[in-house]
Formats: structure tokens, C-alpha cells, sequence
């Protein structure tokens, strides 16, 4: 047990510096006044009443409004493609699954600049509608390319719960549906679907924070007219300088992201429960 305990504390040791010191000096900035050097501190909770603003309430609803639009289509898209995955054989749904992760490995910056010769007035695609004589069309700098941006960068993190949770489910539950008259499409609903409840609140919590958080794309594909939660903590830090309300807003993204998380332990909990009393 010593032995483990040695190894574990560089491991401690880091987690402090880097995870827990910033983490401490990010809640004191959030409830003091005086800049980002600490001298002259006050403290008071005004960094947080500044979020009721209505500049500030805008951005929240634009997050979300465009987070919501997002995580529905991968919602759509995702539950479609994990469906389709796991009706092929266990080593072929680890190929596919690979194919859905690959883009995960390119870096979010270099994706985007993708979509940005794509969806530029000059781009491939309006160069594929000129060819057929259609009316090119301005894509950039727009809702739409904010929300192809975000399904492009979240959307393997709906396919992989979802695909895990119909690959749990026991083939025999299927076959047992179909023996007791139950067509293709009641047992899609009524089996498939409803087992798989546990995976698709996992998707949508996991893509619904990733795109209310995320700066790179709404700042490059909205040409920085599009100011979402992430765009607002990035100018607090880098460009405005006012790291108390920077970190006042970070702390409530972070509240968000914790809830989120806990639901998703919740339901992973409920399913395993649930599993267990199966067997």
C-alpha cells in the first residue's frame, strides 16, 4: 500500500498545481474587485450580479438557443448513425466507431479552417453551385455556419454513448419482441429506443455543454459577431483585462458543466442498477 501511495503523489502533486491553485484563484477573483494583480482586493459579489445585464443575458440566450439547435440535429444525426452502426458485427462496429473518432484527433483550430474554405463566399461550395449555374450563397458569418461548425466538432460525443448503450442492449429482448407480434417499428420504439434512453441524455449532455462553452467556432465561422459564453470569457481574460467578471462568468459555466456531469452519473447509475438486476 506504501508502495501505490509513492506513486500516486507526483501524480497529487500536479493535480494541485495545475487543476486546484487555478481553480482557488479563479473563485477569488470571482468575488473580489481590484484587477488581476490582487492588491486592494475587495470583495463582493458584484462580478456575479453583472450577468443579470441584458448585454450579458443575450449572450446566454444566444448560447443556448444555438447550443439547442446543435445538440437536436446531432440528436438526429447521431441516433441514426449509432443505429446503423451496431446493425453490423462486433469488429466492424469498432472500425466505424474509429471512422466516427478520427476527426476528434485533428485540432478543433485546423477543423474549422476547413469549413472555412468551404463556406466562404469564394469556397468549394459555392464554387459547386456556380458550376451548376445556381446563385452562390453567403454562408459565412452566419447562424448556420455557427451551428455546422459546432455539429461538426460535437457530434462524435453523440454517437458514442448512444451507439454504447443499443450495443448493450440483449439481442433476445428483440427476438422476444418480434415473437410476441411487435413489428420493426414497435420494437424500435418500444425496446431500442427506450433502452437507450440512458445513452441519449448522456449525448445531449455532453454536446450541449461542449457547444455553449467553445470559442474557436463562433469566433471564426461567426466572424466575431457571434459573442457566446466561451467568446465572453475569452475577451474578459485576454482582451478586455477584467479577470473578476471573467472568472465570475467561468464559475458559472462551471456550475452548468458540474450539474451536467452529475446527471450523467446519475443515469450511467440508474443503467448499470438496472443491468444488475437483469442478470
Amino acid at each position: 500500500m506504501k508502495h501505490y501511495t509513492k506513486l500516486i503523489r507526483p501524480y497529487l502533486v500536479w493535480s494541485v498545481v495545475i487543476i486546484l491553485v487555478p481553480l482557488l484563484l479563479i473563485i477569488l477573483y470571482s468575488v473580489t474587485t481590484g484587477g488581476n494583480e490582487l492588491v486592494n482586493i475587495q470583495f463582493t459579489l458584484s462580478n456575479f450580479k453583472r450577468i443579470g445585464e441584458p448585454i450579458y443575458l443575450d449572450v446566454m440566450r444566444k448560447s443556448f438557443i444555438l447550443g439547442f439547435i446543435s445538440v437536436l440535429i446531432c440528436l438526429v444525426l447521431g441516433y441514426a448513425l449509432a443505429y446503423f452502426i451496431t446493425r453490423f458485427s462486433d469488429s466492424v462496429q469498432d472500425l466505424l466507431i474509429l471512422i466516427v473518432t478520427i476527426p476528434m484527433w485533428i485540432n478543433t483550430l485546423l477543423r474549422t479552417y476547413a469549413w472555412i474554405s468551404l463556406l466562404s463566399d469564394n469556397g468549394l461550395i459555392n464554387a459547386f453551385l456556380g458550376h451548376f449555374g445556381l446563385t452562390p450563397q453567403t454562408f459565412m458569418y452566419t447562424d448556420f455556419a455557427v451551428v455546422i461548425g459546432l455539429i461538426s466538432d460535437i457530434l462524435p460525443f453523440m454517437v458514442i454513448p448512444i451507439h454504447t448503450s443499443i450495443r448493450k442492449i440483449d439481442p433476445s429482448l428483440i427476438e422476444a419482441s418480434h415473437d410476441l407480434g411487435a413489428n420493426s417499428f414497435q420494437t424500435f420504439i418500444k425496446v431500442i429506443l427506450k433502452m437507450s434512453v440512458p445513452g441519449i441524455i448522456n449525448g445531449v449532455m455532453m454536446t450541449f455543454l461542449l457547444s455553449i462553452s467553445t470559442f474557436v467556432i463562433p469566433k471564426l465561422l461567426g466572424g466575431g459577431q457571434y459573442m457566446l459564453i466561451g467568446n465572453l470569457i475569452e475577451n474578459q481574460f485576454i482582451s478586455v483585462g477584467d479577470w473578476n467578471f471573467g472568472s465570475a462568468t467561468s464559475i458559472i459555466l462551471t456550475v452548468v458543466i458540474l450539474v451536467g456531469l452529475t446527471l450523467m452519473r446519475r443515469f450511467d447509475r440508474e443503467d448499470k442498477e438496472e443491468a444488475d438486476e437483469k442478470e
